[in-house]
């Protein structure tokens, strides 16, 4: 049956007027990226746990942090893209200011929340955040930066075959300070304007967002420095989010909720840290465990196994693992890699001898020289002695040479290392470089040793 052509007209601007805010959503951006998502989870995971150690982070059963986390949880529910694991923390510090680490961790300050008017303004600064994770602005940056640099080599061989390994070989990381949380301009835009569907999708005026970074910016002052330092201001923000908001559908937003209302009441009676007292905490704690190794490069009398496709080991449960089930690893304490290098810790990786059919011995003697080659400071101790790892033929050889760590006078320490190699059935090798400053090398030895008398060989 034909339709009248006005009815046909007026059907395609219906259908147009409904498709519009769909095509003119943001989508996420992409670029360059060395990380696979299991490896920007766990690089987040990592920082994460030196976060905690490095700010006062509010506990998870603070109702302040409850509450954040329930806000985070309903936009992160609308963010495209990636299902990262999203979680939120608050830290107890006065100056204004958030912060997204690679794969999901997001720290909101305390100063934020005391100085947002409304929950829209809150949820702002978390989109704004979530926004960062979902473009993958961190690692996008790092992927850049690791890119230009040359890889520097320890021992002879990379830290591990894994971005993460290698990033760490380089002495770039995620932590508090990272130049890599340090966005760009454009950075900023491109998660301004998602986060600007994102709070639209959860419901909040997305200009609230735009009005609380015009507020910030015009307070000025230290307690936003860091902010502005970390989210500088891309131009033209207000404009921008509104042009992107206008190609929405109208809709009644909501601003405050009377759960808000109470953590405002809460907050106000609240005297966070200033980032000159956080400071002061960290140099002081500093001091008091210069005279020997700090809780975090001891080794817990606890154990986790790591399953590699080649081995598999048991290590302390405070010590981390850098690098992935089929690469080379280093397993250290969280404070155990030093700039470029590795100060305490174990470096495991394959080594393949020029001629498939040398012996254990001749075999040990080629990575020895390849390593003192890299390493020229390097010294061995004492001839090597045949062992027994399990059963396994294997080579043992203590080194001294120098840590990329110092004394309090500034001069550097002596380090030891002891190299321990296994022969495989293939020919190759699977070698142990067990590393600390020679003082406090015998401290940790039974945690070496506990470690290579767990090695099985697949």
């Amino acid at each position: 049956m034909m339709r009248p052509v006005g009815w046909m007209i007026l059907a395609v601007a219906v259908v147009s007027s409904l498709t519009l805010p769909s095509e003119a959503r943001v989508e996420p951006t992409h670029g360059f990226n060395m990380f696979s998502t299991q490896e920007e989870v766990q690089a987040g995971q990592q920082a994460s746990g030196d976060v905690s150690k490095q700010l006062p982070v509010l506990p998870d059963s603070s109702p302040v942090t409850q509450y954040v986390q329930r806000l985070g949880a309903q936009l992160a529910s609308h963010a495209p893209g990636e299902k990262w694991p999203y979680n939120f923390h608050v830290v107890n510090q006065k100056e204004i200011n958030a912060f997204a680490l690679p794969g999901g961790p997001i720290y909101v300050n305390l100063g934020t929340i005391q100085a947002a008017d409304s929950e829209a303004q809150l949820a702002g600064v978390i989109a704004h955040e979530i926004s960062h994770v979902v473009q993958r602005h961190g690692t996008r940056a790092a992927s850049k930066q690791m890119a230009a640099q040359l890889p520097l080599a320890i021992l002879g061989g990379m830290m591990g075959g894994s971005v993460l390994g290698r990033m760490a070989s380089m002495g770039l990381s995620f932590g508090v300070g990272s130049y890599f949380l340090k966005n760009s301009r454009q950075s900023e835009k491109e998660a301004d304007l998602l986060g600007t569907d994102i709070m639209y999708d959860s419901g909040y005026n997305p200009r609230a967002m735009a009005q609380f970074f015009a507020k910030i910016q015009a307070q000025g002052g230290s307690n936003t420095l860091q902010f502005l330092s970390d989210h500088p201001d891309p131009g033209n923000r207000a404009q921008y989010v509104s042009q992107e908001a206008a190609t929405l559908p109208a809709k009644k937003y909501r601003t405050d909720s009377p759960e808000f209302a109470e953590i405002k009441q809460q907050v106000g009676g609240m005297k966070p840290l200033t980032a000159e007292q956080i400071a002061a905490g960290q140099k002081q704690a500093a001091a008091s465990s210069s005279e020997g190794p700090t809780n975090d490069v001891t080794a817990s009398g606890s154990l986790q196994t790591l399953d590699h496709s080649d081995y598999t080991i048991s290590y302390p449960q405070n010590w981390r693992v850098l690098g992935d089930q089929n690469s080379a690893v280093t397993i250290a304490p969280l404070n155990g890699v030093t700039q470029n290098a590795v100060s305490y810790g174990a470096m495991i990786s394959p080594y393949q001898p020029e001629n498939p059919n040398t012996r254990l011995d001749q075999a040990t003697h080629e990575l020895l020289a390849s390593i003192r080659q890299s390493n020229p400071d390097l010294r061995q101790i004492g001839n090597d002695e045949n062992i027994r790892v399990n059963g396994v033929a294997g080579k043992s050889v203590d080194l001294i040479g120098k840590s990329p760590l110092q004394d309090q006078a500034g001069r550097t320490l002596e380090e030891r290392d002891w190299l321990v190699t296994v022969e495989r059935r293939d020919g190759s090798l699977l070698y142990f470089v067990f590393i600390a400053p020679d003082k406090d090398f015998g401290s940790l030895r039974p945690a070496f040793e506990q470690m290579l008398k767990s090695l099985r060989l697949k």
